[in-house]
Formats: structure tokens, sequence, C-alpha cells
């Protein structure tokens, strides 16, 4: 189409009517004002009188000897798309048509009222805009996939819960036989005195406070694992200044110690508040754990060689290919025959077994709980590894004490 513009037939100019108002513009009957640009019609329009209108609609109310079929609703189209023009339809034919097709555009569509006028074909009304999604999404099993920040996917352990497994995983046979190894190394340096066990009780401490960072989900976490180790050696050394007749004090007082040097760094940290108390309750725990360990130092020589052995054997059995109460059911007849099997070759005899019967129930405590919450290799190398043995320090202690 031309660039020019006409107005009345005559061609206009934008400049002649300078300094008239707006409706002094004359104004042609017969022809009505067209424009370019995208619009419902781009077309010559004819002027239609008022008559001609009446008339129009009068010849459609008028009842016909052969009444027209239902005619079929136009397809819906969403608002803002572009429509091609659709012949004009009565009110009465757009009723008929709605009730005879009411389920027409899928299910849960809405149409408009029909309105008079040369856009009255029927229109799909859009559903009201929904609040802009955020940022992080609600956790699903295959991950975090509808968030539109920078949202980490489902751990491991999140995904096992929202699908119903279980969250424990056995760390396996290979982490069973560097427990076994490590329970034999503290049991042959027992028997050899005390800094021969120094040398595998300094490395089990070592385990212990790097694994139960890592089970927690913290890592790196140097300045907690730092502590902890630090507090196993302090208690170490406190109890060989003290000898094995002062051990507890020893060990308890060095806790108490790390318990509260453990508060004093965690006021002084600037994390957030949650991160805070998570942080101090896991350096505590692995400070705890890693001085508990130090009670292989200071039981009887006979009891440790008997726990080591007893505890190796454990693990090595829970580890088999057995269903979960054989499994459990061998590991503890495993442990009790070790120790009867270690305390020949001591003084405790036969009374071994409940030595290693014990500390067999306290190794499979600390192998459940490096098990838990989907643990991942490094766990499984560390804690899977040192746990058994730490959490049966306690029982060896004490029960060697009781049978010596």
């Amino acid at each position: 189409m031309s660039n020019d513009q006409y107005y009345g037939g005559q061609q206009y100019d934008p400049y002649a009517n300078q300094g008239q108002g707006a409706d002094e513009v004359p104004r042609s009957p017969d022809v009505t004002q067209t424009w370019e640009g995208q619009t419902w019609d781009t077309q010559y329009q004819p002027a239609v009188s008022y008559e001609q209108v009446q008339a129009a609609r009068a010849a459609q109310t008028q009842p016909q000897e052969h009444p027209e079929a239902p005619v079929a609703p136009v397809a819906p189209v969403a608002y803002g798309a572009q429509e091609a023009y659709q012949p004009q339809q009565s009110y009465e034919q757009q009723h008929q048509s709605y009730e005879q097709y009411p389920s027409y555009g899928g299910s849960g569509g809405y149409y408009a009222e029909p309105q008079s006028g040369p856009r009255s074909e029927p229109h799909e009304v859009s559903a009201p805009a929904a609040a802009p999604a955020p940022a992080w999404s609600s956790p699903t099993t295959s991950g975090n996939g509808g968030n539109t920040g920078n949202a980490a996917p489902m751990t491991a352990a999140q995904r096992a819960r929202a699908e119903g497994r279980s969250p424990v995983i056995e760390p396996g046979m290979l982490p069973a036989a560097l427990t076994a190894v490590l329970g034999l190394l503290l049991a042959g340096g027992a028997a050899l005195g005390t800094y021969g066990l120094l040398v595998p009780l300094v490395l089990l401490q070592g385990l212990t406070a790097a694994g139960w960072f890592r089970l927690n989900g913290m890592w790196p976490a140097r300045q907690g694992i730092a502590l902890a180790f630090a507090g196993g050696l302090a208690a170490d050394a406190a109890l060989l200044a003290s000898g094995r007749e002062h051990a507890a004090a020893a060990i308890l007082g060095t806790l108490g110690v790390w318990v509260l040097l453990c508060l004093v760094l965690q006021l002084r940290s600037h994390a957030d508040p949650d991160e805070r108390m998570y942080g101090l309750m896991a350096t505590i725990a692995s400070a705890a754990l890693t001085v508990i360990a130090t009670g292989h130092l200071g039981a009887a020589p006979d009891a440790v060689v008997v726990g080591g052995v007893a505890v190796a054997a454990a693990v090595l059995a829970r580890a088999l290919p057995l269903p979960g109460p054989v499994s459990l059911v061998a590991a503890l007849l495993a442990s009790a025959g070790a120790g009867i099997a270690a305390g020949g070759f001591t003084d405790l005899g036969t009374s071994g077994a409940l030595l290693g019967l014990g500390a067999g129930v306290c190794a499979l405590v600390g192998l459940r709980v490096a098990s838990y919450d989907y643990p991942s290799r490094f766990v499984h190398m560390t804690a899977g590894v040192a746990l058994p043995l730490t959490a049966a320090a306690p029982a060896v202690y004490l029960l060697g004490r009781a049978l010596a």
C-alpha cells in the first residue's frame, strides 16, 4: 500500500489544517479512514448506515424455514496472537454452539461471553498469570531441576528418603579388611608395650577426627579436624604422664578442657548461627571420640590384644554377603570366638569371650554409625575403618579392668 493517505478521496495534506481543532477536520460520510500497520483488518471498509444495521439484525432474528446447522465454534486462540477474520455470528448461533460443544478446547477451558461487533467469535480466556516461580523449587527425586537460581541438586541421602529407600550403606569388605589390619596392629603393639601401641593409636585417632567431619557433611574442616586430633594427642600425653592407674582422670580431664576450648573458638566465629551450631556439635563430637580412643592406651595390654582381635573378626564377619540378621549373629559369634582364642594366649583365658563379645557389640554400633546417611567412599575409608575400633575402646578399658 502506498504511503499516501487519502481522506474523502482527496490527497490529504497533514499541514493544511494547522491551527484548527481536532473536531474541525471535515469528515466524509461515505468512507472510513484507513491507516497502515498491523491491525485486525487493513482492507478498505465501506461505511454502514444505522438503517442497514437494523435491517440486517431483523433479517437474522426472523424464523427460517430450514434452520441452519449449528455453527462449530472457532478454535480458541490465546489473546495477543494474530487471527484471521471470521464471519460474524449472531448471539443465538454462538450460544447454541457453546451448548453443543461444552468441552471444546480441552478440559478446564473457559470462554468469554459473546459480544456483538465484527470480532464476536469465541475466545479462550487465559487463566490468571501465576506468581513467578521461586528461585529454589521443592526437592524432587531427579534433582532440583525446577529452580531458577543457583540451586544444588538433591543429595544421595535426600533422594533415597524421597524414593523410600534406606540411606544406610555398609562400608564393605575393603574398609573391613583395613579395620582388621588396624585392630591387629593395636593388638600387636599392646603386646610389645606402651610405645608400641602408641603408633597405631595415633593413626586411629587421625582417621576418627577426619572421618567424623566428613560423615556429617563438613569438608574441608581443617580447623575442626586439627582441633579434634590435637585433643586426642593431648589425652595420650596426659595419660603417659600420669600412668595407666590414672587413665580415667586423664581422659575425662582432657575431654572437659577440649569441650570448653571448642565453645570458645565457636563463639569467636563469624558464621551464621545455624552453621556455628552445626560446627560446634561436630567439633565436640569428633574431639570426644578422638579422646575416647585413648582408652586403648589406658587399658590392660591383655585386654587390648583380645579387643583388637575380636573387633577384627566382627567387622570381617559383618562384611560377608549374608542376610541382615544372619550377618549380625555371625559377627557377634565371631567376636566371642576370637575373644576366646586370643584369651588363650593371655591371662584372661575363657573370660576373653565376654570381653570379645562386648568389644564386638560396640564395634558393630560404630560400623552402623559410619554406614548412615549414604556415606561416600571417603567416609567408608576413614570413619568406616576407625569408628568400630574407637567405639570399642570404652568396652576394652572397662571390661579389661573388671576381668583382670
